[in-house]
């Protein structure tokens, strides 16, 4: 089966450098499958798993938010923060977790819920992927 060469990169520098069978990643308008020869093209993600299907396994890296650009032979990800499943410290992520539904629990004035609410799903995310259920 043919591949596609795969890179996500994060500000801190790279995270994922590999070839995959196939791309699944989470988009603003929806999960999105890029297979090798896909046509060119650019779309910002959210906070999401990305699977990479190699042969008979799938790799699992949780990001959050950044774009996808995809050129028939390439797929490059530029993720405000991306972690492969097997790095994820799940312990900090369910204390991040309890963190964000207090924030939101508690309903002050000067809380800014948006943030909030986006640490919640990331912390989720995080989970989610460490746990193989994305």
């Amino acid at each position: 089966m043919s591949t596609i060469k795969v890179n996500i990169v994060t500000p801190d520098g790279p995270v994922y450098d590999s070839d995959a069978n196939m791309v699944i990643a989470v988009t603003t308008t929806g999960e999105l499958g890029i297979l090798p020869g896909h046509i060119p093209m650019v779309a910002p993600l959210e906070i999401g798993a990305v699977r990479l299907n190699k042969d008979s396994s799938t790799e699992r890296v949780a990001v959050s938010g950044g774009f996808l650009e995809v050129r028939p032979d390439q797929v490059t990800i530029l993720a405000q923060s991306a972690e492969l499943a097997e790095d994820i410290d799940a312990a900090r992520a369910i204390e991040a977790k309890k963190r964000a539904e207090e924030r939101l629990q508690q309903k002050q004035e000067d809380l800014d819920a948006k943030r909030a609410e986006l640490a919640l799903r990331r912390a989720m995310n995080r989970l989610d992927v460490a746990k193989g259920k994305i």
